[in-house]
């Protein structure tokens, strides 16, 4: 799930600092999340998926179908 987050947001050409904005949280709190060292709430993985138009489960690993 971690590399997926980075992968989206590498994919659209954005910094760390971008998604953290659009999420209200810091720059180093969403490095953990792309990291794995921080368990990503329910509410962030949803805001994620609705920010990349793609689901949950995709970001998950559940599909590979965007």
């Amino acid at each position: 799930m971690y590399h997926r987050i980075r992968d989206l947001r590498e994919d659209r050409d954005l910094k760390q600092i971008d998604v953290a904005n659009y999420l209200n949280c810091s720059q180093v709190c969403y490095s953990h999340y792309e990291l794995g060292k921080r368990d990503i709430p329910t509410e962030i993985l949803i805001k994620l998926a609705k920010f990349y138009k793609t689901s949950t489960d995709y970001i998950l690993g559940l599909t590979d179908e965007m």
